[in-house]
């Protein structure tokens, strides 16, 4: 692959999810569930790296735009790209909510909100760690993501 071709992200079959990720994994990503507040893996992380779809490894949310919103939940500002997110209304349980969702492999992974931080653009992406596997920094290069090291210098 040339540096300016990108990846092709797939969701793999049912079968393989079922056996690939824990239970918690697919009740959120596959059936649009929620982790129980303050238990899952990254809601209080702080290190560098950057935050891959479970599903499909699609690079969705970088450390830098990681951000404590005491809510629980891993919080970001934003996105790696724009793209790597789709949106969609959510009116479950009586409440209307903006859901999130990875493009490549349509994961839900949480909501996005209008309450975080003002100077990063007012958005607080709430995202479920069950959702995410983190790529710590000094493992981006091996692990196929070194074009997000320049973030990090």
């Amino acid at each position: 692959m040339t540096h300016s071709e990108k990846p092709s992200y797939t969701k793999p079959s049912d079968a393989e999810l079922r056996q690939r990720l824990s239970l918690e994994q697919y009740r959120i990503t596959q059936q649009s569930g929620t982790e129980r507040p303050f238990t899952g893996e990254y809601w209080d992380a702080t290190a560098p790296g950057v935050y891959v779809d479970v599903v499909s490894n699609q690079p969705l949310f970088s450390s830098l735009d990681k951000f404590d919103s005491d809510c629980g939940w891993p919080s970001f500002s934003a996105p790696l790209e724009p793209s790597v997110v789709s949106e969609h209304h959510d009116s479950q349980y009586g409440m209307k909510r903006t859901e999130v969702r990875s493009s490549a492999a349509d994961s839900h992974l949480g909501h996005v909100f209008e309450d975080g931080p003002l100077e990063s653009g007012g958005l607080r992406y709430c995202i479920n760690s069950a959702a995410l596997r983190f790529i710590p920094l000094e493992r981006l290069e091996a692990e196929g993501f070194g074009e997000y090291l320049t973030l990090f210098e």
